[in-house]
């Protein structure tokens, strides 16, 4: 049985007087109380539960748990939950429609502890519409001193150069070097 003849839309699809279902899929830490923690943000939001799958034996390439949603709630609610999710700490992959077709690695360097590295984590989500996977810092001369970061980044698919451009201007803005992979070709 698919998805819309069973009522359930992984896309917001109405299902009953204005409430729609989503699926919400979240990067967990293996740690006791963090399901709990996740699922909190989405009932003080409006948000009912229709189902969770904690793939317990999966891990992801940070080491942590994917955990996918199913929630009933209004529009208008959708992305307070999703919004509230991430201001917790939850790492979120897909929220709805807004699914992540590609990755993206690239490396700051530059004072990015001094210039606040989690500002530069959320102005990367939010002024280029992506998700930051995974942070890897290195600061061999101590915090105070020039460090490097490699981001690995989720984006919509055929949006890098327009994400390229976002996150250059940002490491302009907090005079940080930005060095992107090499695009294209076969190697």
């Amino acid at each position: 049985m698919d998805n819309e003849s069973s009522g359930r839309s992984d896309l917001g699809i109405e299902t009953d007087g204005g409430v729609r279902t989503y699926t919400v899929r979240l990067e967990l830490v293996d740690e006791p109380g963090e399901l709990l923690n996740a699922l909190a943000p989405i009932a003080e939001n409006g948000g009912n539960l229709m189902s969770i799958h904690h793939e317990r034996g999966n891990i992801t390439p940070r080491g942590h748990i994917p955990v996918e949603v199913d929630l009933g709630c209004p529009p208008d609610r959708f992305d307070d939950i999703v919004e509230s999710l991430r201001k917790t700490g939850v790492n979120v992959i897909q929220a709805g429609a807004e699914r992540y077709g590609e990755e993206i690695t690239l490396v700051l360097i530059g004072h990015l502890i001094e210039t606040d590295l989690s500002e530069t984590i959320l102005q990367i989500e939010n002024k280029a519409s992506a998700a930051v996977l995974d942070v890897s810092l290195a600061a061999p001369e101590g915090t105070g001193d020039i460090s490097s970061a490699r981001f690995r980044i989720a984006i919509d698919s055929g949006r890098s150069d327009e994400v390229f451009e976002t996150i250059r201007s940002i490491g302009t803005e907090k005079e940080l070097t930005v060095i992107e992979p090499l695009m294209g070709g076969d190697a």
